[in-house]
């Protein structure tokens, strides 16, 4: 079973046992598949001018197709309900947005290699990042919407009981919130 994350003298610590850091790792890489695929949208044509080429940005006359998956579009949220606004807001930043949570992904999917988990506080916000990220995915798939939806997740407790494919995914994603949530615990403390 794993246990709660806490500081201490040498950083943000935690255990996780094998069960747990394979069903985390499996989780990562999944959410690194999405946004890989969301990736690809803005990947640039040969013949596009220089300077577009060297910053990565898309012209403007170049626009990005609209998130169509709901858990992706968790992931990447629209910056402003003006049409207008969001469209030119992810076409600016979201490719930058994408290549950060890759990276906080595959950090955190490394971390999965022991069970003993040590984090100083960058690498600990960064592993918090990625698993707030497999959570709005989870939360995304489990259509939790407002308070009553959560509660009825939150209800998935015990392993033996669970029958269903959705069961099974709201005990992960009660897991997944418990390891945030003594992880955000901990950095807290080492913020006194």
């Amino acid at each position: 079973m794993a246990k709660a994350f806490k500081y201490g003298a040498h950083g943000i610590s935690g255990t996780l046992h094998s069960p747990e850091r394979k069903i985390l790792r499996e989780l990562f890489n999944d959410v690194i598949v999405m946004l890989e695929e969301r990736a690809e949208v803005h990947q640039l044509p040969e013949d596009i001018d220089p300077l577009y080429a060297l910053t990565g940005m898309r012209p403007e006359s170049m626009d990005l197709p609209e998130v169509s998956d709901p858990a992706l579009a968790r992931l990447l949220p629209d910056a402003s309900d003006d049409a207008v606004v969001a469209a030119e807001h992810r076409r600016l930043t979201e490719s930058d947005l994408i290549t950060q949570k890759i990276g906080a992904l595959r950090e955190a999917a490394f971390l999965m290699e022991n069970d003993k988990i040590v984090l100083q506080k960058p690498s600990a916000q960064r592993f918090a990042q990625a698993l707030n990220d497999v959570r709005l995915v989870l939360s995304e798939r489990l259509e939790i919407r407002n308070e009553d939806d959560a509660a009825r997740v939150a209800e998935v407790l015990d392993a033996a009981e669970v029958q269903t494919p959705d069961e099974y995914l709201a005990l992960v994603y009660n897991l997944v919130s418990w390891i945030q949530d003594t992880l955000m615990s901990a950095l807290m403390d080492a913020e006194l």
